[in-house]
């Protein structure tokens, strides 16, 4: 793990602390992705500088010239909640709206997405089709770079060590253009592509093809361009016959290869079924379905602003924190997770640990109001912060009506992903009264039940949102 973490207030100091410990300090917001590669020695990082209290980094905005800004600590959850993103990025929403969970949605950002640069990683192959480009900044210079020119290989790009992501920008997308996204993964949620595709396609009025930008994510080093269909379907409609070859064209740019999720050959031949499927949707002018409004980030999801550099690297470090209404002060746990932090020093061991890399949900908590994986959230950025556990649901004489649900349909089982799953009812029903079984089946995508209890646990939430509203 790391040696020192720091919680910056503003870019500025951020820049000058980068400056310093070039080459030893690693940057965080979300820490969905640079956790776990820490911990799993694909990156190291003596230092970690989290950046994710910075106030006014996580808008997004259209400017004077039409083209989108989005600031470094946008999460996928906020793109999925912008109507601005909705109305001239739909392509982007849709990938973000497939990354992982609602508790992963909220804390990982697109910035993150970006720089952790796996070929597989959703949001980038529409930012590409996109034309996005990214402003980086050092104490010294700043640039903006296309993402074409940003990635040099499989988790490489041109950032260098004392840089950072500023910004994304792109082009709003016009009334002639339409676009879409197209993930294939081996499940719906929680799920790394074995490929995917965004492809935006400007028509003129009669229809016809001025310009095409397909991109494809998975199946090479990097995103591609499927260069050979894009100059294919200039000058054409989109008819049977032309869809038919371009899906050839963009199976043919693809350059895969096996691994434990698929093989070359069924990447390739899934390539041409998805650029097919996508260019069905722009032909038929069925692009924008319904999305699910982003869940469990409550009613106020900002985290607090800090107001000076607070840095813990020695054994007198000392993290304070609100859990469950009570100010707690820990001194040097800055070197592990939130959820080690509260099992370990909290002595709150309501909350599981079962995979530790944000796929099962049984550690999920409430950060700052919304919904967590505790195991990929640094000890210190519970500094400052207010947190609820398991252990803060119901009170003294009386249970919390989810957990009450959970006793009486029968829900529990064995009880060890019941703590997750019903920090993310709570949550859910914070947010909406009444919700539809599709609503709660999305809620609960990021919790695993071993047990396959999953019917029951709905019915456990059901039932609790009529004794909610009650």
């Amino acid at each position: 793990m790391w040696k020192n973490y720091i919680l910056s207030p503003s870019v500025e100091e951020t820049l000058e602390l980068l400056g310093n410990g070039i080459g030893t300090s690693r940057l965080i917001a979300g820490a969905t992705d640079l956790i776990l590669e820490i911990e799993r020695g694909v990156r190291s990082a003596e230092t970690i500088i989290d950046v994710s209290r910075i106030p006014g980094q996580n808008q997004i905005t259209l400017d004077h010239e039409g083209m989108i800004h989005l600031g470094c600590l946008v999460t996928h959850a906020d793109c999925i909640a912008s109507t601005l993103l909705q109305q001239y990025a739909y392509p982007l929403v849709k990938a973000a709206s497939e990354v992982g969970s609602p508790q992963i949605r909220n804390r990982g950002t697109i910035a993150g997405n970006i720089i952790t640069a796996s070929p597989a990683n959703d949001t980038i192959t529409p930012l590409m089709a996109l034309g996005a480009k990214v402003r980086l900044r050092s104490r010294e210079h700043e640039r903006i770079v296309s993402l074409s020119d940003f990635y040099l290989g499989v988790r490489k790009t041109v950032m260098n060590a004392d840089e950072m992501l500023i910004e994304i920008i792109f082009p709003a997308m016009q009334n002639n253009q339409r676009g879409t996204f197209i993930k294939l993964a081996l499940r719906n949620a929680q799920a790394i592509s074995i490929v995917n595709i965004a492809a935006i396609i400007t028509f003129d009025q009669a229809e016809v093809i001025q310009k095409a930008s397909i991109t494809l994510g998975a199946v090479a080093p990097t995103i591609i361009h499927a260069a050979e269909a894009e100059a294919f379907l200039c000058g054409k409609t989109l008819d049977e016959a032309t869809i038919q070859q371009a899906s050839e064209y963009i199976a043919s740019s693809a350059m895969p290869i096996s691994d434990v999720r698929a093989s070359a050959s069924y990447r390739k031949f899934m390539t041409q079924v998805i650029g097919k499927r996508a260019l069905l949707e722009i032909a038929k002018n069925s692009t924008h379905k319904t999305i699910q409004l982003p869940l469990l980030r409550g009613k106020s999801f900002q985290p607090p602003a800090i107001q000076k550099v607070h840095v813990f690297n020695n054994p007198s470090s000392t993290i304070v924190t609100s859990i469950n209404g009570e100010i707690k002060e820990f001194r040097g746990s800055h070197q592990k997770s939130l959820l080690r932090l509260l099992r370990e020093d909290g002595w709150l061991t309501g909350t599981k640990e079962g995979c530790a890399e944000g796929e099962c949900g049984a550690c999920t908590v409430f950060l700052d109001g919304m919904a967590v994986m505790s195991c990929m959230v640094p000890a210190g950025r519970a500094h400052g912060a207010e947190i609820i556990t398991i252990e803060g649901i119901g009170s003294s004489d009386r249970l919390h009506p989810v957990q009450e649900a959970f006793i009486e349909t029968g829900a529990v089982q064995c009880g060890y992903c019941t703590p997750g799953f019903i920090m993310s009812a709570v949550k859910l029903l914070e947010e909406t009264d009444r919700p539809q079984i599709d609503t709660i089946k999305q809620a609960i995508t990021g919790n695993l039940c071993r047990c396959t209890g999953y019917y029951k646990i709905i019915e456990a939430i059901e039932l609790a949102a009529t004794k909610n509203g009650s």
